[in-house]
């Protein structure tokens, strides 16, 4: 799961306002501070840790206070941020990247390329067990270095001097520049993660940062914190906003009224108050490419069962999920989003062109549950479908509980409702049978999803040779043919989700929310929800 787990409507309701333990350059101020915006988020934070995060909402912490060689402009484009130019040799396959020697860390130490290296060869490392490792795929010996056929210092980026970084790619990617952007490729001060180890990211204080923002007040498992402007950054004179608090309201309902009292200034929308404010002058509402899946443990008896899988897959009925209980979105029949992704070649829509991979089909699901019965030599069987406590997760839970168990005889639906974090960490730790959770991407590419797409064990657990082969011709010799390439992609999702439903797809979210009209410039990940602060500014 990874790096968004949340639900359709309860995505990121974050607000930067943040203060490093490490640095005495920000002042921290009152949060009835007029100068200070109002979010609230739908639930704790879970780490600081770039690679370890698989939440939004701590991706959304670390979009604001940290900054790679990319971020996203106001137009939803990357332009260069921590680097301030970029070459690349005629393949197109070695980028050479010079940084901005004015940018520094919140404590003062400079950004160097060191800082880049060890944060991606850190990432990458089998022993450092990152949810978000494939994204490193596209750089040269990432793939071997995962496996643990290479060791992670032979990975495809050097630091020819303190300012200037080397980037080797296996192929030709189009989408560098929007990879780059993500979490995963952020820097880290490897004094001050040595300086904690393992605690390094588990509160604010134990964290430096090199984005326009820091966090404060974060102790792990708080409901509140805040982003402080980061007064060592090197662009702060173009950011106005002082402080953003933000704090965790898991009611929906609550959070509307906190909006209407003038006690927040942002907050995500829950399903069922979608109508209730959409005459409402702060209402807003866009489709997004955020998914909702079930994740199944394959290692259990049930959920390791292809036919249960699919029978679990396709039995229940999507339209009326969409319809009755999240009052928004579409029915997904594959790992990726619609209008997401389109072949450069062809022009071609990706999902359109994969096609419906798991439909409900109350009669084929049932076919399916009856032989996943016969192969265990069991007629009744208990399954525990783990979500997040939110109250739009647990609607779902009950949904999926009450079809299920009408749809699939014998089967018994146990429900199990837990915060963000500790569901993070029980499927990291295998406690699950189905996980619920959602998912959004960080490029414009169709494999983000299938590599990824926060599906938990896939590059250890998931082991049909064909599906990989595809990624690895995709990621290789087709990298620089777009409709080969789109063709492998295409298999490849066929295999993950059709042939053994390794993950099954739910719905494709869309954004609902309510956002004050003093604020102004504030901008949202072109591919989901992840709030940016950078350009806001309070009238």
């Amino acid at each position: 799961m990874k790096k968004r787990n949340l639900m359709a409507f309860v995505g990121i309701l974050l607000a930067g306002g943040i203060l490093a333990g490490c640095s005495n350059s920000n002042n921290s101020k009152s949060s009835s501070d007029p100068q200070a915006m109002k979010a609230a988020v739908s639930d704790q934070m879970a780490t600081l840790n770039t690679a370890k995060y698989s939440d939004m909402i701590s991706l959304e912490a670390m979009d604001n206070a940290f900054e790679g060689l990319y971020r996203f402009d106001s137009k939803g484009k990357p332009v260069l941020a921590g680097a301030q130019s970029v070459s690349h040799n005629d393949a197109q396959d070695v980028y050479t990247f010079k940084l901005r020697k004015d940018a520094k860390w919140s404590n003062g130490d400079p950004v160097t390329a060191k800082d880049y290296v060890y944060a991606w060869q850190n990432l990458i490392a089998p022993a450092t067990a990152s949810p978000n490792s494939q994204r490193l795929d596209p750089i040269k010996n990432a793939q071997a270095i995962r496996k643990g056929e290479m060791q992670p210092d032979q990975l495809g980026v050097k630091a020819l001097d303190d300012y200037t970084l080397q980037v080797e790619l296996e192929a030709p990617i189009s989408y560098l520049d929007e990879l780059l952007t993500g979490a995963p490729f952020f820097p880290k001060n490897e004094k001050v993660v040595t300086k904690y180890g393992d605690k390094y990211g588990t509160t604010s204080d134990q964290a430096v940062y090199n984005g326009p923002f820091v966090v404060s007040g974060w102790k792990g498992t708080n409901d509140t914190w805040s982003y402080v402007k980061n007064n060592n950054y090197w662009d702060k004179k173009n950011v106005k906003l002082k402080r953003a608090d933000i704090q965790v309201v898991k009611d929906t309902s609550t959070a509307g009224k906190l909006f209407q009292t003038n006690k927040l200034d942002y907050t995500i929308l829950g399903n069922e108050f979608a109508k209730q404010y959409a005459n409402n002058p702060g209402y807003h509402s866009k489709k997004i490419p955020l998914i909702g899946y079930l994740g199944f443990n394959t290692k259990r008896d049930v959920t390791g069962n292809v036919h249960a899988r699919k029978a679990i897959a396709q039995g229940f009925d999507k339209k009326l999920l969409v319809k009755n209980v999240l009052n928004a979105g579409t029915p997904l029949n594959g790992i990726v989003p619609a209008d997401f992704a389109y072949n450069s070649e062809t022009g071609k829509e990706y999902r359109k062109q994969a096609g419906d991979l798991l439909p409900y089909d109350k009669k084929v699901a049932q076919s399916e549950w009856e032989q996943a019965k016969k192969e265990l030599g069991q007629d009744e069987l208990m399954l525990e479908v783990l979500t997040s406590d939110t109250n739009e997760a647990k609607q779902v839970g009950n949904y999926l509980q009450s079809q299920l168990e009408q749809n699939l005889p014998g089967l018994k639906v146990n429900l199990r409702a837990i915060p963000l974090k500790s569901r993070l960490a029980a499927t990291t730790a295998y406690n699950y049978d189905v996980v619920y959770g959602t998912w959004q991407p960080d490029y414009a590419d169709p494999v983000n999803f299938i590599s990824d797409g926060g599906q938990y064990h896939l590059n250890t657990d998931y082991q049909n040779q064909e599906f990989w082969n595809d990624l690895d011709q995709a990621a290789g010799e087709y990298a620089s043919q777009p409709a080969k390439r789109w063709e492998l992609l295409i298999d490849a999702e066929k295999h993950l989700i059709k042939d053994d439903t390794y993950t099954a797809p739910v719905y494709q979210g869309a954004m609902t929310y309510l956002l004050n009209s003093r604020v102004k410039g504030l901008n949202i990940s072109p591919y989901g929800t992840v709030l940016l602060y950078r350009d806001v500014e309070l009238k």
